[in-house]
């Protein structure tokens, strides 16, 4: 019954059916490594982001090569800033506004010099390209919390003087002309004394799992409903040809051999003849007269 599976137009359906399913088992294990790295990301911050925060000198290898899993942890910052090194990042939007973000090298009491993200700052009304005003941080000896971040990859794009397209420390620190540690750098929580003017903190990031689980579940869906819809088109061929095969065995051999042959016999049905004109039958009789 289902040896017509066997001819080179179902075997081709069925090729067919198992490209689309094998790209469908893709694109779902796809959504599954996207789910288990934003699971691994809310891990992240929902150990790290409001701990209580650590001494420098207790993650100061992080700031050489900082361990993803010690990504948002809170880390205690004793110095000073240097505000002439400040500058302000380009096309960094928050809340679906475009704006900045503002850097700061900070001075540790050991001599050594990290990068403190202050906060974010709107497009300017007066100066475009630019902010209106950039706060300056506190001076003197301050304390700041700050939040570990991996440093950002080289941009292929150039900024305007004072700006940057990216945290990128190494870049960063060839322009400053002096050391920085340029394997992680801060996000600022809090600092004392605090200074009369900031720029807006960042939000807390968002611990919503998202549609990727959903999305996969779907993907492997389509790709088993591919061979439903395969089997169910199989079904129905086989049980069309059945119904023929059974009309046919419902005829008398006789009859059936007898009507099979009569229809190759059959002379073809001649066309027929139109009929002719008054001046057509006219000259035909003059033509049997001889004339």
């Amino acid at each position: 019954m289902y040896r017509f599976l066997f001819s080179s137009k179902w075997l081709g359906y069925l090729l067919l059916a198992a490209i689309f399913a094998t790209a469908c088992v893709f694109l779902g294990r796809w959504q599954m490594d996207r789910r288990a790295e934003t699971l691994a990301e809310i891990n992240r911050v929902v150990t790290n982001y409001s701990a209580t925060p650590v001494p420098f000198a207790d993650v100061r290898e992080d700031f050489d090569q900082l361990d993803p899993g010690k990504e948002w942890t809170q880390v205690e910052l004793k110095g000073s800033y240097l505000p002439d090194g400040q500058r302000i990042v380009r096309n960094r939007p928050l809340n679906g506004q475009p704006g900045y973000e503002v850097v700061v090298p900070f001075r540790l009491a050991t001599g050594e010099t990290v990068i403190v993200d202050r906060g974010w700052l709107p497009i300017g009304n007066n100066n475009p390209g630019s902010p209106d005003s950039v706060p300056a941080p506190p001076s003197g000896e301050v304390t700041a919390v700050v939040r570990l971040k991996h440093p950002e990859p080289a941009l292929q794009r150039g900024a305007p003087e004072g700006q940057l397209a990216s945290i990128d420390l190494t870049a960063y620190s060839a322009q400053l002309g002096y050391p920085l540690l340029t394997g992680a750098y801060g996000q600022l929580a809090s600092e004392t004394p605090a200074a009369a003017e900031m720029p807006l903190p960042f939000p807390k990031p968002s611990t919503e799992e998202g549609t990727h689980l959903s999305y996969s579940l779907q993907w492997f869906a389509f790709g088993v409903l591919m061979f439903v819809g395969f089997g169910y088109a199989a079904r129905q061929q086989a049980r069309n040809a059945a119904i023929d095969a059974e009309d046919d065995d419902g005829l008398p051999d006789g009859v059936r051999h007898s009507a099979a042959a009569a229809a190759r016999r059959r002379p073809p049905v001649p066309k027929k003849r139109k009929k002719a004109t008054a001046e057509e039958e006219e000259d035909a009789l003059l033509d049997a007269q001889g004339y």
